[in-house]
This record gives structure tokens, sequence and C-alpha cells, in this order.
């Protein structure tokens, strides 16, 4: 399958995946696999993405599907039913299925390696300002220093310009000043470094991936930026139940 899994040391009971637009069965702009039935999308066709999805990855139930909106709203998988609008979840539950929905936007899988808790985030720069990062680290049950975290596909500091103003509210709240460079009159922002800047801060230090870009990948990933209509990917992560 097409889908992208985390380069991270978790252990064989903790399960996460990315899929790419690769797959599926939308057409035109939403070409192939959107899982997203807020994009005008053919709902039918969406909802054949997302079993076509469920029956390929083996995935122990449905998605815990959210409705976000770059909130700092975070909810325990288990009782997300009929997509809540929220921007991030967690579980310490075996076979809950979290989900988060990007295409351009940062998706943040957190897991403990004992699997004790595994956590999704929707990381736009809306929530790693108004601090989405903060609020799902501290309504974890262990200590952010036991887990690790993997940054998937968002868009990369290349292709993602930002007003000054944007700049300075992030400068304002003490962001590392390398997240922001200038080309062309014009400021860039790196999402993968505001996130590892932020986690790190709150006492994760294993952090991996960062390495994609949704923008530039345009035959692998969908990206709003780029293309304004447009399907959204899928951040999935789950546990096996632990004898």
């Amino acid at each position: 399958m097409s889908w992208i899994k985390p380069d991270w040391p978790a252990p064989a009971y903790i399960h996460a995946l990315t899929t790419t637009r690769s797959d599926g069965f939308s057409q035109g702009a939403y070409g192939h696999l959107n899982l997203g039935l807020h994009v005008n999308d053919d709902a039918a066709t969406v909802e054949k993405n997302r079993q076509w999805l469920y029956q390929a990855a083996k995935l122990p139930e449905l998605p815990r599907w959210l409705t976000q909106y770059h909130s700092t709203v975070v909810l325990t998988g288990e009782t997300i039913v009929n997509a809540p609008k929220a921007d991030a979840s967690y579980t310490t539950q075996a076979h809950v299925v979290l989900a988060i929905m990007t295409a351009d936007c940062l998706p943040i899988l957190i897991c403990h390696p004992e699997g004790k808790v595994i956590a999704a985030i929707h990381a736009g720069w809306r929530g790693l300002l108004d601090g989405i990062i903060h609020e799902t680290i501290q309504r974890l049950p262990v200590p952010a220093n036991e887990c690790m975290a993997w940054l998937g596909p968002a868009i990369s500091s290349q292709a993602y310009e930002m007003g000054d103003e944007v700049r300075a509210l992030f400068l304002e709240q003490g962001a590392c000043l390398s997240a922001f460079s200038k080309h062309n009159e014009r400021w860039h922002m790196d999402l993968y470094a505001l996130a590892r800047e932020q986690l790190q801060k709150q006492g994760l230090s294993a952090i991996y991936g960062g390495n994609y870009c949704t923008y530039q990948e345009s035959e692998r990933f969908y990206s709003y930026r780029r293309d304004g209509v447009t399907g959204r990917m899928a951040s999935l992560i789950w546990l096996d139940p632990i004898n």
C-alpha cells in the first residue's frame, strides 16, 4: 500500500500511518484517496474511500474522525462519536483508532513506548500559536519525557509564506528565530521547527519525521495552499492489547 509509516522506534503493538493521495476512488481535484467529507467531494465516494482504508489497513475499528477547526480542544478517543469539534485526541485504550486529517497542516502522532497512551494532534499555525501541543501533552497520564513523537507530512518552510504579523505573534511567545527565514521579501515559516521546539519545551525530546513537503510533492500529497480545492490525507494511530 502507498501509505507512510512513521520512522520511529515504537514497539509492534503500536500502529500508525499517514495516507497519501494514491489508491482510492475520488476523481478530479480529489483524486484518489480523499478522506475528508467537508471538502465538497462526493460523500458516497468519500465513504467508499474510508471503507477501503478500514479494510486495507486492517484497522480494529473505524477511525474516530474529528471536525477540526484550528482550536486547542483535546478529547479522549473513546468518547469521540459523530465527528465532534476538536483538534487533538488521546487514549489509553486498545483498538481505539485516533485520526487527524491534513492537507498542509502538521499531523503529530505521540506514543508511550510501553503503550500507556497514544495521541494525535492537528497542528496548523493557529493551533501551534494557541497551544494545541501544550494542551495535549498536559492531558496525557504519563510524563512527556517518556514519550516519542512523529511529525507527519506537512507543508515545508520553502513553500510556506507568512506575513509579518504572524511571525510577530510567534516571536512574542518566544518562538525560535530560526523557524522563520526571508525569501524575496516574504517570510517563510517552518511548522516542523516550531512543533519540535514546543514539544521539547514540554519535555518530549524523542522526535522523529518532519522531512516531507505536501506542497512540493503534488503526486503524493494533497495541498490546500497549492490547489485550493483538494482532498485530505489521514494520520492514524492505535494500540493492540498488551498482555
